[in-house]
């Protein structure tokens, strides 16, 4: 053995494994690739178009796949297929997957607080905290909300007449700039009733929707209950807007007045129901507006001694 090779060895010995540590500080990192969520997978845009993502100090972030035309109408097609199974779902087991996502999400508290600092989030950690609350509140109202808006209705006649909420259907949401508690707060009160969604991600800090999508895919969801696209909401929003197997849409992430607008002339053509909150707080308490506005009231009536 050479002189020259006794440093090396005994450095290499003084970590575990007997490993270099010089090889591993010259270790190149596995960069994450951020895609789309359609119908359970994570496909790239068809457009093959990305856009670069920065930190709110002005640092290269990410390159995010920039959703097209064609991935909005994949999504719905995922969106409307996942309908028929989810909204027969029990109330009790969308609150148990609910409160799965919520698990889900607080096991993976780091990396979520880490990438929300880096869109100029203050006290991340706590929003974290306040998404994982807020998903196990919407979890609570799962086989509540029925008792609450349904009712049985007087009628001058024998019959029995009774009122009871049933989800609209495929609701396309345009989620808000707050990239973790907003997005959560946008999309579970749509689930929980029995809706499937596509969701525009927010355009300035895309990266925890697509996190939490990874969170959704190993959460017992089904496929294609919730479908995220990332990229232009000037571009997307009024496709889906004017898509006709879209049954209802949440305008809350839509700041341009004009946009908005747009979108409402666009959804007018199949009647869909429009949401357009204006400006939320995000960290008061929910009440149950988001709860009841994609849910349509069925009343039955039934003769009475029959």
């Amino acid at each position: 053995m050479s002189k020259t090779e006794r440093p090396s060895r005994a450095r290499a010995a003084e970590h575990p494994g007997g490993r270099d540590q010089s090889r591993d500080s010259a270790r190149l990192a596995v960069r994450k690739t951020y895609k789309l969520y359609i119908g359970g997978a994570f496909p790239r845009s068809e457009s093959g178009r990305s856009y670069v993502v920065t930190s709110s100090k002005g640092d290269f972030l990410a390159n995010a796949s920039k959703a097209s035309r064609k991935d909005a109408r994949d999504a719905v097609t995922a969106a409307r297929k996942a309908f028929g199974g989810w909204s027969g779902a029990t109330p009790y087991n969308r609150g148990q997957v609910l409160y799965r996502v919520a698990e889900m999400l607080e096991s993976r508290r780091a990396q979520f607080a880490a990438e929300l600092s880096e869109t100029g989030t203050k006290k991340a950690g706590e929003v974290v905290d306040a998404a994982v609350d807020r998903l196990v509140w919407y979890a609570g109202w799962a086989d509540k909300i029925a008792a609450v808006t349904g009712s049985t209705n007087p009628v001058a006649g024998p019959y029995f007449n009774v009122s009871s909420p049933e989800p609209t259907g495929v609701v396309a949401v345009v989620a808000p700039d707050e990239p973790l508690l907003g997005l959560v707060s946008v999309i579970a009160p749509v689930i929980v009733t029995g809706n499937t969604c596509v969701v525009i991600a927010s355009e300035r800090a895309p990266l925890p929707s697509i996190t939490l999508a990874e969170v959704l895919a190993t959460s017992d969801l089904p496929a294609g209950v919730v479908n995220v696209l990332t990229g232009s909401v000037k571009e997307i929003a009024p496709w889906l807007a004017a898509h006709m197997d879209v049954n209802a849409l949440d305008l809350t992430g839509v700041g341009d007045e004009n946009l908005a607008i747009a979108c409402e002339e666009a959804a007018a053509e199949n009647l869909k129901r429009v949401f357009r909150p204006g400006k939320t707080d995000w960290s008061a308490d929910p009440g149950t507006r988001r709860l009841t506005a994609f849910l349509e009231t069925k009343t039955v009536w039934h003769p009475t001694g029959a």
